[in-house]
């Protein structure tokens, strides 16, 4: 009823987007990194954008939740079934939507971990490659959909600019 961390990182270290196949929902989902005390890189702010269903966006809001404050290697551990847990569960039909959640932390850590030419553990790039077909499915399929809302994503970056 009330999602936390909804919005956009201007200035992100790294962003994920991910589409799902079953219903063409799409999540972006923007970290940026910080050190904690011991000097190892963890999420010290992450928020979402999501276009779908209650449950997507109840997901996007949880895994943000839960990975707030973690280190990059306690992030990768959430699984699917962690973040519908935290919400009480989610009916079988809605499970891909933590998927979605958990793929769209995934791919952010990715992208923060390639643009830094840190090291990529192996099972995170078996990940990335398999969003990636995934994500190319879905934009193929729903590519006006997708096309329309990253222009509305752009106009309310432009729009927060002026």
């Amino acid at each position: 009823m009330n999602p936390k961390n909804v919005g956009v990182i201007k200035d992100a270290d790294g962003v994920g987007e991910v589409g799902n196949i079953a219903c063409g929902d799409v999540m972006w989902l923007y970290i940026k990194i910080g050190e904690n005390e011991k000097g190892e890189k963890v999420i010290k702010d992450i928020k979402f954008k999501t276009f779908g269903c209650v449950a997507a966006i109840a997901t996007s809001s949880k895994i943000t939740e839960l990975a707030k404050g973690k280190t990059i290697e306690e992030a990768l551990k959430i699984t699917k079934d962690e973040v519908a847990k935290s919400l009480g569960g989610l009916p079988p039909v809605k499970m891909h939507c933590s998927l979605l959640a958990t793929d769209a932390l995934k791919e952010a850590i990715y992208d923060y971990l390639t643009k830094n030419n840190l090291p990529v553990p192996e099972e995170l790039k078996k990940e990335h490659e398999r969003i990636k077909k995934e994500k190319k499915f879905v934009e193929e399929r729903f590519k006006d959909f997708v096309e329309e809302q990253r222009e509305m994503t752009r106009a309310e970056e432009r729009e927060k600019e002026s």
